[in-house]
């Protein structure tokens, strides 16, 4: 996904980035575009991938969400007397 943030690519040019089997690499992004993380234009027989940004940014709040990046500390709360 990070490699996608840079702009579209198609899938020989993002296999070539990885030192996988193709058909490995073939299920991994089966799996993305499964999630709806990334969609697929056929250009003739070409597959270009593109990043879907609006789940990529909800994936990520999410995740920053359970890890509590952004809330305040437990120590600042009891500080603050919010506690």
């Amino acid at each position: 996904m990070r490699i996608l943030r840079g702009g579209d690519l198609s899938a020989g040019e993002l296999g070539e980035r990885f030192p996988i089997a193709r058909s490995t690499m073939s299920g991994h992004l089966s799996v993305l575009k499964d999630a709806g993380l990334v969609v697929t234009e056929r250009q003739g027989t070409t597959i270009i991938y593109s990043l879907n940004v609006a789940v990529y940014e909800e994936l990520l709040s999410s995740i920053m969400s359970l890890l509590g990046v952004g809330k305040p500390s437990a120590v600042r709360k009891i500080e603050d007397g919010d506690l």
